[in-house]
C-alpha cells in the first residue's frame, strides 16, 4: 500500500511570489497573478501582477526611507551592499536553477549570478569613494570658500531589462544604492523567478525597510506611471525599446524627472559599468562659506 507521502500520489505546491514593499511581502491589492513556466511549459511559480496602486504604495514608503538612507555614511552603505553579496553568495546555486529553469543554459546561468554578486561587491567599493573624487573647492574671487558635493537625488524608479534578468536588476540598481538613492524596480516579466527571489535575500540583509521596493508585473502597464508619477525623481532603465523611451521621457518632462537609459552592452559585459551610474542619479550642492574679517 502507498504511504500519504508518497511522490507518485503528491501534487506539488506551486509558489506565489509576493511584492516587496517596505520591508514586507505584501499581496498585489489587485488580486491579480500571473505564471512563470519553462522553457517546456511546465507551471514553476504564479507571482503577482503588481498594480498602479501598488506603485504609488511602494513611493510612500520609499520617501519615508530616503532621508535615513541618504544621511548613512557612504562606508556603511558600502558595508550594507557588501552583504547582499554575501547573501547571494549563499543562493547561488538557487538564483542560478531559477535563470537555467526558464530557458538559460546552466553555465550561462551561474556566469550571470557570478557577474550579478560582482556588480554588488564592485558599487559597495564605490560607495565611500566618489564623493572624494568628484567633489571639489571651487575658485571664486570673493573672500569665500565655495565647495561643490554630490548628493543622491531621492526615489529612483528602476526598469531593468527582462533578460539577463538578475544581472540587469543588480547592474541598474547597486550604483543607485551606493549613491544614496532608494529605489523601486519593476523586474523582469519573462524571467522574474531569480528577481523575485533576490527580493527575499535583500530581506535577509541589513537593507532598511523601504530602500528598495521590488514589483512584480507587467512593463506595458506600470511603465507610464513610473514616468508620470511626481514624486519619483529619476528613472533609470535598460533595453527599452524606441517607443518606450520616447514615452518615459516625454512623460518624464512633467517634473523634470531624470531619465537615464544604459546600453545594453553595458549590462551584459563581465566588466563593470564604472562611476557613470552613480553619479548620473547625483545632484550637485554648492556652497559658500565666507573666510577672512
Amino acid at each position: 500500500m502507498m504511504s500519504r507521502n508518497s511522490p507518485d500520489k503528491r501534487l506539488s505546491v506551486a509558489k506565489t511570489y509576493k511584492l516587496y514593499i517596505g520591508g514586507k511581502f505584501p499581496r498585489t491589492e489587485s488580486g491579480r497573478t500571473f505564471e512563470a513556466r519553462s522553457h517546456s511549459g511546465d507551471l514553476l511559480a504564479n507571482l503577482c501582477r503588481a498594480s498602479r496602486k501598488d506603485l504609488r504604495e511602494a513611493v510612500v514608503v520609499a520617501r519615508k526611507a530616503f532621508p535615513g538612507w541618504a544621511k548613512r555614511s557612504g562606508y556603511n552603505r558600502g558595508q550594507i551592499l557588501y552583504r547582499i553579496a554575501e547573501m547571494m553568495e549563499g543562493r547561488i546555486d538557487q538564483l542560478a536553477n531559477e535563470i537555467s529553469s526558464q530557458g538559460v543554459p546552466p553555465k550561462k546561468a551561474l556566469k550571470e549570478v557570478e557577474t550579478s554578486i560582482e556588480r554588488f561587491v564592485y558599487y559597495a567599493g564605490w560607495a565611500d569613494k566618489y564623493a572624494q573624487i568628484h567633489s571639489s573647492v571651487n575658485p571664486v574671487s570673493t573672500a569665500h570658500l565655495n565647495f561643490s558635493v554630490p548628493e543622491p537625488m531621492g526615489i529612483v524608479g528602476i526598469i531593468p531589462p527582462n533578460e539577463p534578468s538578475l544581472l540587469g536588476l543588480a547592474t541598474l540598481l547597486a550604483p543607485a544604492l551606493a549613491g544614496g538613492n532608494v529605489a523601486i524596480s519593476l523586474v523582469s516579466e519573462t524571467r522574474p523567478l531569480a528577481p523575485a527571489t533576490f527580493a527575499e535575500i535583500l530581506h535577509s540583509s541589513d537593507v532598511p525597510a523601504g530602500v528598495v521596493n521590488i514589483l512584480t508585473g507587467f512593463r506595458k502597464e506600470l511603465l507610464p506611471d513610473f514616468s508620470t508619477h511626481m514624486d519619483v525623481n529619476a528613472i533609470l532603465a535598460a533595453d527599452l525599446s524606441t517607443k518606450e523611451r520616447k514615452l518615459t521621457e516625454e512623460n518624464s518632462a512633467l517634473n523634470l524627472k531624470r531619465v537615464i537609459h544604459l546600453p545594453s552592452k553595458a549590462i551584459s559585459a563581465t566588466d563593470n559599468p564604472g562611476l557613470s551610474p552613480i553619479l548620473s542619479l547625483q545632484e550637485t550642492k554648492t556652497t559658500w562659506h565666507p573666510i577672512g574679517t
